[in-house]
């Protein structure tokens, strides 16, 4: 008997740091998700930490895109990083180059987790890939821009509703917000993002170089290109169309246009994909759907349009066995079932080729057809060189420089031309700054 008290007990001194050292590896990731895109967030680290025990994903919030850096970076200094930080797309070169990151491609490889990387949007990747197409972080949360427009002002007007596979010519919608002005309307177009939109996307859309070097993807040496007669022209041409009310100037970021467009005041409302979940649930009124954005009449065969949004970069400075579960979340991410989820609650990409198969299978689509429309508008063309994204430093800058270059041509105090060729001059400045920086 004694013998078996004193081996029950040694069993238990054996035991009890087995039992203690069970507890899941925790794994940390900042994200900029808020609000209801937050809760769906938190849904799917609840899935994937409900999906085994070995490891643990907390989520928190550091709020938007800037300050999520920012408080990623001064963690990182502190040696108080989080396994995950979630990063905008105008970051990406900063984050390649910071020496902080442990490359998604290597994290795969070294925690021996096949993943294909062909099944996943090619013009999503190829933004996040380094010059030798490896890549650096893991797409979560793309978008692209497409135009919503009011039915119901169209029909007053007398516009038929729009294709959601053919995109209008520019000339059109000049003509479509000509007809909604004289029906009533306040204003006939207003968009938001206006760098990304007008300009990014235009010259992606139409094969234009943006930055010189492949924009950006082939050198730090490069210069922005944006005060080309294409996209002056365009700039011009909306400068023209606001002195009859065809196009609204309502704010650099969202939230000025899309209250013009939930007012009703506009007919067109040019955006990120990723709005269609919240119109959804404000629009309650007025009957509304989606459209490519426009083309110029000379583009027969349009190029692809460019994303936004953020991906999630793995920082160094951890252990290895808490690597292995990053990647395994991260893969979990890519799943089916969460990407389908991830697509339906927000309206962002399914990110996987495969995901987005199943949706149609589902008939998804055939029930929410809007939500098809970026998709196809994102894969219509393989990207080429110069519209499979931009590879700039200090882009957060550029595309300050770039909205207030265009605020003072939409306040008649310059043209177009000298305000595409001061925010040439002024970003190239940056560029330099940074080239100095990290070269």
């Amino acid at each position: 008997m004694k013998k078996l008290l004193i081996a029950v007990a040694l069993l238990a001194f054996i035991v009890m740091p087995a039992a203690s050292s069970a507890k899941p590896v925790k794994i940390y990731w900042w994200h900029a998700m808020r609000s209801a895109r937050g809760e769906v967030a938190n849904t799917m680290i609840k899935a994937f930490n409900d999906s085994q025990s070995e490891y643990e994903v907390v989520g928190a919030f550091k709020g938007n895109y800037d300050e999520t850096i920012n408080a990623g970076v001064a963690a990182f200094r502190a040696r108080k990083q989080p396994h995950i930080l979630q990063a905008f797309e105008v970051g990406t070169q900063t984050m390649m180059l910071s020496g902080a990151i442990y490359p998604v491609f290597k994290l795969m490889k070294d925690a021996k987790i096949d993943v294909n990387w062909d099944d996943y949007l090619q013009p999503v990747l190829s933004y996040y890939m380094n010059k030798d197409g490896k890549l650096l972080s893991m797409p979560f949360n793309s978008s692209t821009p497409v135009m919503y427009y009011n039915k119901d002002l169209f029909k007053k007007a007398g516009v038929k509703p729009l294709s959601k596979t053919k995109a209008i010519t520019w000339d059109e919608l000049g003509v479509i917000t000509g007809k909604l002005v004289k029906s009533g309307a306040k204003g006939g177009m207003v968009t938001a993002w206006q760098s990304w939109t007008q300009v990014e996307n235009y010259s992606a859309i139409h094969n234009i170089p943006f930055a010189t070097k492949s924009n950006g993807y082939e050198g730090l040496d490069c210069n922005l290109t944006i005060n080309n007669k294409m996209v002056v022209n365009h700039i011009s041409r909306l400068m023209n169309w606001s002195k009859n009310k065809r196009f609204v100037y309502g704010g650099q970021k969202y939230q000025g246009p899309k209250a013009e467009f939930l007012a009703q005041n506009v007919g067109v409302y040019i955006d990120s994909i990723s709005g269609i979940a919240k119109l959804k649930k404000a629009v309650k009124d007025f009957s509304w759907d989606v459209a490519p954005l426009p083309v110029e009449a000379s583009m027969k065969v349009p190029q692809n349009s460019i994303i936004g949004g953020a991906s999630l970069w793995v920082l160094k400075g951890h252990k290895k066995k808490e690597y292995k579960g990053v990647a395994k979340f991260l893969k979990f991410l890519s799943n089916n079932e969460m990407q389908i989820y991830w697509h339906k609650e927000t309206g962002y990409f399914p990110i996987t080729i495969n995901a987005y198969k199943q949706l149609k299978k589902d008939g998804y689509y055939k029930k929410n057809p809007l939500q098809e429309v970026g998709i196809k508008q994102l894969m219509r063309q393989k990207p080429t060189k110069i519209s499979r994204g931009l590879r700039l430093g200090y882009f957060i800058q550029i595309r300050n420089i770039i909205n207030e270059e265009l605020e003072l041509v939409w306040n008649g105090k310059k043209t177009p031309q000298a305000a595409m060729d001061t925010a040439v001059a002024r970003s190239n400045k940056e560029l330099r700054k940074f080239e100095r920086t990290y070269n």
